[in-house]
């Protein structure tokens, strides 16, 4: 097509391609994320010709890479980045989300691109990177990426999916399977909240139909019509944990919760052992605890918090056990 020819163009800026490195990595659907990826790039830097919205999402695939890769190569170039043509990060990363998604011919056509990662991740600063760009700019050293990911608790290549209700879950599930020796990051195990036992079902549907990963679900104990909802979209690879003892709050052994919440409110009066066993949910329970005291309890803020507490494998309570060994 020839953009240094016949188009005029906006270069991205060092801003622009990060993020865009940022999001052509997360863990999301192949096609979704970089179509839309795509289409900005191709709508706030392409400044003539100027395509509609209908006109993008009506465009073949390979026009539309063919426009990305050069608005993105001749980004780089307005940066003094030299361009590297070395595609093996591309070889990479099209492997990769190969091993990960169900992906069609037309869908692999956008991984077939010649962007130019290799000469991009020079404008990437080692400070404070997310994991999916540190992985990135591993794949250009790096050939045994899960013996990398290991070595370096990378979390990507992805390799296992744990989708939970809430953020309690996400928060401290990692936490109590490392005590337990299971470091998540370096297992390659991602985990997700879903925001609902509802939505759960409604994920997991959709991570069935488009994932060839194994797939690990927890639900709270109330959950158990969402469950059967699941398992006609079982997988032999997938797995799904009810709890017993009700929501993940309930589990959470009772010292660690008065040891996180006396150093919480440390200029307060002491919570007992007394005030946490009663005869309701501990999200009720805790909230009184902090209405007591002039505050709001929010789960995630608590879920943080309680992290910070977990210490030793004598924080984890039976079953938060069978749950880590289950998912192992």
């Amino acid at each position: 097509m020839g953009l240094e020819e016949n188009f005029k163009i906006k270069p991205l800026t060092k801003s622009q391609i990060i993020i865009s490195l940022d999001r052509l990595t997360r863990f999301k659907y192949t096609e979704d994320k970089y179509l839309r990826v795509f289409k900005e790039i191709v709508t706030s830097n392409l400044v003539h010709p100027k395509f509609k919205k209908i006109q993008l999402d009506l465009m073949s695939y390979e026009i539309l890479v063919q426009l990305v890769e050069d608005i993105f190569n001749l980004s780089l170039k307005s940066l003094n980045i030299e361009l590297s043509k070395d595609f093996r990060i591309n070889s990479k990363l099209l492997k990769y989300e190969k091993s990960v998604f169900k992906i069609d011919a037309n869908v692999q056509k956008l991984l077939e691109n010649k962007i130019d990662y290799k000469s991009a991740i020079e404008l990437i600063d080692d400070k404070n990177l997310p994991l999916n760009l540190k992985w990135l700019k591993s794949l250009s050293y790096s050939e045994e990426q899960a013996k990398n990911r290991k070595a370096c608790g990378l979390k990507f290549p992805i390799e296992k999916i744990v989708i939970v209700e809430g953020i309690t879950e996400e928060i401290l599930l990692p936490k109590f399977a490392r005590i337990s020796g299971l470091n998540f990051d370096e297992a390659g195990i991602n985990v997700i909240s879903a925001g609902g036992k509802n939505q759960v079902v409604k994920l997991f549907y959709q991570f069935a139909d488009t994932l060839k990963l194994p797939i690990f679900v927890l639900l709270d104990n109330d959950a158990k019509e969402n469950f059967q909802e699941i398992v006609p979209k079982l997988r032999p690879q997938d797995k799904v944990y009810v709890l017993e003892g009700g929501e993940f709050e309930d589990i959470l052994p009772l010292n660690l919760l008065k040891r996180t919440l006396n150093r919480h409110f440390r200029n307060y009066s002491s919570v007992l052992l007394e005030d946490l066993r009663k005869n309701m949910p501990m999200t009720k329970v805790l909230g009184e605890i902090f209405k007591a005291r002039g505050m709001e309890f929010k789960k995630a803020e608590f879920a943080s918090l309680v992290s910070k507490n977990v210490l030793r494998p004598q924080d984890l309570s039976e079953e938060i056990r069978a749950v880590i060994f289950a998912l192992n």
